[in-house]
């Protein structure tokens, strides 16, 4: 038998299967949960041609969005809008 590492980057077709993702990252609360999963999507979407459009050197983000990482509020925001991305607030469910 052969096996291989679980990549969930491999899974992420859609853009719903991108948002469903990072919802359910963020609905943990865990901080480090939620970088590692968008520096997830961002590999999925191909970290190169993210590094070119939020203008972060491709290395700085394999660190910040992995679960060590703790990206900055423009580098969180940046990567979102090159995913063609955006944070919305919203009241929590009592």
């Amino acid at each position: 038998m052969t096996t291989r590492v679980f990549d969930a980057a491999e899974y992420l077709h859609s853009e719903d299967d991108v948002i469903g993702f990072l919802d359910a990252a963020v609905e943990t609360g865990d901080v480090a949960h939620i970088a590692d999963c968008l520096g997830i999507v961002a590999r999925s979407a191909g970290m190169t041609e993210i590094a070119k459009r939020t203008g972060v050197k491709r290395q700085a983000l394999y660190h910040a969005l992995s679960e060590a990482g703790n990206p900055t509020l423009a580098t969180l925001t940046a990567v979102l809008d090159a995913l063609g991305l955006r944070m919305r607030i919203e009241r929590k469910a009592a």
